[in-house]
């Protein structure tokens, strides 16, 4: 009885968590660029829309777009992150990252 409680406990928990994290459909104007290496080109990703992974090697990135974006932790924008005004950059860690338009 414990195992199906605490299977159902995780299903709700999951299923919320993707409710309140997913990304808006929204595209902003403008660019948002990333930097990642001294050897590599500047990644520029113009008027974003949805998730967008990062660069492995990402390491600023920098938001010229009209809108506020989320730097997540996660290849997928399902966890909660950073909010990046536009005019504005951030660290972000090189890995598995992405960001996404703000609502």
């Amino acid at each position: 009885m414990n195992r199906l409680v605490s299977a159902a406990l995780s299903a709700v928990v999951a299923a919320a968590l993707l409710i309140v994290s997913s990304p808006s459909a929204m595209a902003a104007a403008g660019n948002v660029v990333v930097f990642s290496t001294e050897f590599e080109r500047l990644e520029t990703y113009r008027n974003p829309e949805g998730c967008n992974k990062l660069p492995l090697s990402a390491h600023v990135l920098a938001n010229l777009s009209s809108s506020d974006l989320v730097i997540h932790g996660d290849p997928l924008c399902l966890t909660p992150g950073l909010t990046v005004s536009p005019g504005y950059g951030s660290h972000v860690t090189p890995g598995s990252g992405s960001f996404s338009i703000s609502r």
